[in-house]
Parts: C-alpha cells; sequence; structure tokens
C-alpha cells in the first residue's frame, strides 16, 4: 500500500516551486495586495490538484519508457510502489480537488478549468509528437499566473498573459537543459525534443534564446504594472538567476544539470515573488 509520502514523490511535489511563486505574484498584483483569505486558499487547492493531476498522469503515462531509461527507471510507477491503478485513483481526485476549488473561485474559472486539464494532461503526449514539447510544458505551467490573475478578477488583463509567457519561455529553456540526459535515449526510442533533434550545442543555444525572450518579456511585465524600483530589482535577479544556470552546464559537461535545473530556476522563481509581491504591498 502506498504511503502519502509516495505520491508526495510521484509527482515531485518540491518542484512546485516553479509555478506557484508566480501564480501568488499574479494573485497580488490583481489584487493589489494580498487576496483574501479564501480566494488564496482556492487557488492554492487548484494549483495542487492540477499539478498533481498532471504530474501523475504524466507518470501513469510514460511508465513504460520510464521503466527503460537508467536514469527514470527508479521512478514509484516503474520500481512498483505505486501501481498504474493507484495512480490513476489519486490522477482522478487531483483533477476532481482542481475542478471543485475553480467552481469555488468564480465562474469563468470553472469554465475554464476542462480546458486547462485538457493542456497539463495532454502535455505528456507531446513528446510523442514534437520537439517543440518543452513549449507545451511551458504552456501548462504559465496556465498559473493567468489563472490566478483570472480567479481574483474573473477577467483576464494584459499583466497575467506577459507573465504567463515569460513562463512559458522560462520553463522551456530549463526543460532543454534538463533533457541533456536524454538525448541518446530519446533518439533511440523515437522520442521527440530539443537536444535529440539539434544536438547539445545548438539546444544550448535554443534554450539562452528561450530565457532570452524571458528577460525581454519579464521587463514587459515590469512596465505593464509600473513596477518600482523592488520589481526591476526583482527582473534583474531573474536574469543573473538565468545567466548562471547556463554557465552550470556545457555540452561536455552535465554533472551539474540538477543545480541548473532545480537549485537555481527555484530560487529564480521564489525571489521574484518575493521582490514582485514586497513592491506591490509596499507602495
Amino acid at each position: 500500500m502506498p504511503s502519502p509520502r509516495d505520491f508526495l514523490s510521484l509527482v515531485v511535489f518540491a518542484h512546485t516551486v516553479f509555478a506557484l511563486p508566480f501564480a501568488l505574484l499574479s494573485a497580488i498584483l490583481a489584487a493589489g495586495g494580498v487576496p483574501d483569505g479564501r480566494t488564496l486558499l482556492w487557488i492554492l487547492l487548484a494549483m495542487v490538484g492540477a499539478r498533481s493531476a498532471a504530474m501523475s498522469f504524466n507518470r501513469i503515462v510514460d511508465r513504460h519508457v520510464d521503466a527503460k531509461n537508467p536514469r527514470t527507471s527508479r521512478r514509484e510507477i516503474p520500481a512498483g510502489v505505486v501501481s498504474p491503478a493507484a495512480a490513476a485513483l489519486f490522477c482522478a481526485a487531483s483533477a476532481a480537488l482542481f475542478v471543485v476549488a475553480a467552481a469555488q473561485l468564480n465562474r469563468l474559472c470553472l469554465y475554464l478549468s476542462p480546458v486547462a486539464l485538457a493542456v497539463v494532461l495532454g502535455y505528456s503526449y507531446a513528446k510523442r509528437f514534437t520537439a517543440a514539447a518543452h513549449l507545451v510544458l511551458g504552456l501548462s505551467l504559465a496556465i498559473a499566473p493567468v489563472g490566478a490573475w483570472v480567479a481574483v478578477t474573473g477577467a483576464f488583463a494584459l499583466p497575467p498573459v506577459l507573465l504567463g509567457l515569460a513562463v512559458v519561455f522560462w520553463v522551456a529553456g530549463f526543460d532543454v537543459i534538463y533533457s541533456l540526459q536524454d538525448e541518446d535515449f530519446d533518439r533511440r526510442e523515437g522520442l521527440r525534443s530539443i537536444p535529440a533533434r539539434f544536438g547539445a550545442p545548438r539546444a544550448l543555444q535554443i534554450a539562452r534564446l528561450f530565457h532570452g525572450a524571458t528577460l525581454v518579456l519579464f521587463y514587459a511585465v515590469f512596465l505593464a504594472v509600473d513596477g518600482g524600483w523592488l520589481f526591476g530589482g526583482a527582473v534583474v535577479v531573474a536574469g543573473a538567476f538565468l545567466v548562471r544556470q547556463h554557465r552550470l552546464v556545457s555540452p561536455g559537461d552535465l554533472s551539474r544539470v540538477d543545480a541548473a535545473f532545480f537549485t537555481a530556476n527555484g530560487w529564480l522563481s521564489v525571489a521574484f515573488l518575493v521582490l514582485g509581491a514586497a513592491d506591490v504591498l509596499l507602495r
């Protein structure tokens, strides 16, 4: 019988640090301060539900591929820790939590919840068809800041769309870097990725272009919300972390991919939230 810890490991709960800070910042920008407790609670539950559904579904879809890859063969399903049936039940419960949370927020969130689920679940198949799967993953996480804004205001606006686009390219860039580890495996298995299609040197160049676009879009958000010096500092700090992760990895040395993938990007998202939120709250 899998334990709660096994399910947290299944969905790599620690990686919530990537999207959640941008969702919280978007909610704070939309509210012009900290949203009321009820709204904040349902945003958090929606985030947990959507991400848990997406990750568990991905593990189910990829279980046979994961079993063949030495890097992923110890994941919970191929290792026999969590059965596909248990993962499917967890996925269904997580998706239900997301829809319930969306319904508690407002009608537009409820109407858009099936679309959001289609995107976050559909990502799991993208690598079978296109090397642009990295961008699809980025789109899955970009739903978070856009959805948080809609949760607070009940409408779309330019700032969350710009922030969402920044997240698309940010995630796509660091996912390309992470995928360098599976370049040869993806080619053998017929899976599409930018490293498998273009090779490591060109893949890193593409990742730099994605992260350049990220920085431009972060600056566009700064302008769109009429940000102060703290928000400007968030953009500068984000740029420093983006440069840092590209210094950690080269085509011939992937030993620090985890530091580039998790540490640098985790700090980037948290720093952006702290500085961006402080800019709003201290005005």
